[in-house]
């Protein structure tokens, strides 16, 4: 855990965070600023800054988060599609450096994204 890291923190329960989902690696919550009618965060407990930083040993940890995901679009009901997008460094948009991954639905989605 990061002790500066906003997502540390809530992955440990140090803020108030209602939980759609949590399993012993990661937890997943509503975004607190949607862009779409369903914008979910996926997160790993463990502190990982980013896909870029991602090691040999988290193969486990991102297989589990990608069900979770699945899981969690059709608990919300995601039935005719979701997106889901891991922004990474600065040019990719990265504004929070832990690993989190958007799930996005509820709405078409256009393509290119933006």
């Amino acid at each position: 855990m990061s002790s500066d890291c906003l997502f540390c923190k809530i992955a440990q329960g140090l803020l108030s965070t209602e939980f759609l989902m949590e399993t012993d690696q990661l937890v997943a919550f509503r975004d607190l600023n949607p862009v779409a009618p369903t914008h979910l965060l996926v997160i790993p407990k463990k502190h990982i800054a980013s896909l870029a930083a991602l090691e040999p040993e988290d193969q486990a940890l991102m297989g589990e988060i990608m069900l979770a995901i699945k899981e969690l679009a059709q608990q919300e009901g995601l039935d005719d599609g979701f997106r889901v997008v891991a922004n990474t460094g600065p040019d990719g948009g990265q504004s929070v450096h832990h690993l989190h991954f958007h799930l996005l639905g509820g709405r078409s989605l256009q393509w290119p994204p933006g």
